[in-house]
């Protein structure tokens, strides 16, 4: 009697070790976006876990432990507990040559930094939201910091919905006697006077410069909205004036066209510059509304790659559907022939020129652009109340953005148990 307790005992700890925490990313997961910020914050604590690309929507594989477990259920993520023997066939499935699917090793949780302006608030922004949501811990940095170097200390940068222009938004024509518009001219302004810029745009210029140096020695960048064609267009510009007087206190070069270097730039090329003040617009990289014409029309479709050979674009794109609803943005898409043939395309509107999601390498680390504002709030505006994400637990939208928090963990994992 007492080996049969002393079996059962042995038995009963033994399959914990043994079995593993599956954590679905389809349809029946309770909440996507929840499940990203377990995974990370198991990563944190020193847990490894893998990444079953387009298995069950891209779902997480971690070792079972009963605080884990607990996460899950706190945090309203669905998981799955599968014995030793359910584990090796999903993964002998998963890795089949016959599948398109792989699984990656997810090692160490990237430190995450969030280039925002002083008084952000976190609802400012979708990445931020998304990330405070999720539970995914990252640090807010500003210009003084970029430009004396503190990059190196992440793995991960995100831009805040900055005009790297040096045009504050563009929003002169609307917002120019606005109190919010004095004081961030007031603010940026001041900041260049401080670090020993005599204007807002070549201070702008030096921190994307700075940006994009620190991609080149294996960052990775992340942006949305303006700060998406706006950060390629200041590279563009590096020794010449686009910006007017109103902004810098002087006019802009008349052959500022003819003078910018698209070599420079990292994911645009050929765009015509967007000179009037008056128009909120910095190049014609950006689609228009018109030509998205009615909302309830405006989906774009994730492109499908090919997990075992081409993982990084494969983790880009996981998601539980692949058509997904647009939504408007300062810059909402990209006009795909002003994107050069090096980026790879990952989400566009079907049957059009209409990008939304993009993707390129540059040194050794990457960038990756997508169009937009509020996944959620399809005509964000100014002073527009935050998105309740609670109610958008199973966003496809903001998945994406999610993706692209894991890629510094990622390392290609040929076969485990």
């Amino acid at each position: 009697m007492i080996k049969h307790i002393l079996f059962f005992l042995l038995f009963a700890v033994l399959i914990p070790a043994q079995s593993k925490i599956l954590i679905p990313m389809d349809l029946k997961q309770t909440d996507h976006l929840k499940a990203y910020g377990v995974t990370f914050n198991a990563l944190e604590k020193g847990t490894l876990a893998d990444w079953l690309l387009n298995y069950r929507g891209g779902s997480f594989m971690l070792d079972y432990s009963d605080q884990l477990a607990l996460q899950c259920r706190l945090k309203g993520v669905s998981f799955e507990t599968v014995s030793a023997g359910q584990v090796v066939s999903i993964y002998s499935f998963v890795q089949s040559e016959d599948q398109n699917m792989e699984v990656v090793r997810l090692e160490k949780a990237p430190k995450i930094a969030v280039y925002v302006p002083p008084g952000f608030q976190p609802w400012d922004d979708a990445v931020t939201m998304v990330m405070e949501y999720a539970e995914v811990p990252y640090e807010k940095i500003w210009i003084e910091e970029i430009l004396r170097g503190d990059l190196e200390k992440y793995d991960w940068l995100h831009l805040h919905h900055e005009d790297f222009t040096g045009q504050y938004g563009k929003f002169y024509a609307s917002f120019r006697n606005a109190q919010w518009y004095i004081e961030q001219q007031i603010l940026f302004e001041n900041e260049a006077k401080h670090l020993g810029f005599t204007k807002v745009s070549e201070l702008e210029k030096a921190v994307a410069l700075t940006i994009k140096n620190y991609v080149s020695q294996g960052g990775f960048l992340f942006a949305m909205c303006s700060a998406t064609d706006s950060y390629d267009i200041a590279l563009s510009a590096m020794n010449v004036d686009i910006v007017d007087r109103m902004f810098d206190g002087d006019a802009p070069d008349p052959n500022a066209q003819e003078k910018i270097n698209f070599n420079n730039t990292l994911a645009f090329e050929n765009f015509k510059l967007e000179m009037n003040p008056y128009v909120y617009e910095y190049s014609d990289i950006d689609i228009q509304p018109l030509e998205i014409g009615n909302e309830n029309n405006d989906y774009f479709t994730l492109f499908e790659f090919s997990a075992k050979y081409d993982p990084v674009p494969t983790m880009l794109t996981q998601d539980h559907v692949n058509v997904i609803k647009g939504f408007m943005g300062q810059t909402t898409m990209f006009r795909k022939s002003l994107i050069k043939n090096s980026v790879i395309i990952m989400g566009q509107r079907a049957g059009t020129d209409q990008v939304r999601y993009i993707h390129g390498n540059f040194g050794r680390g990457t960038f990756t652009f997508y169009g937009g504002h509020d996944p959620e709030d399809y005509r964000h505006a100014v002073g527009d109340p935050p998105t309740d994400l609670s109610l958008y637990k199973k966003s496809p939208e903001y998945r994406l953005i999610l993706n692209n928090n894991l890629i510094p963990a990622a390392k290609k994992k040929k076969q485990k148990t």
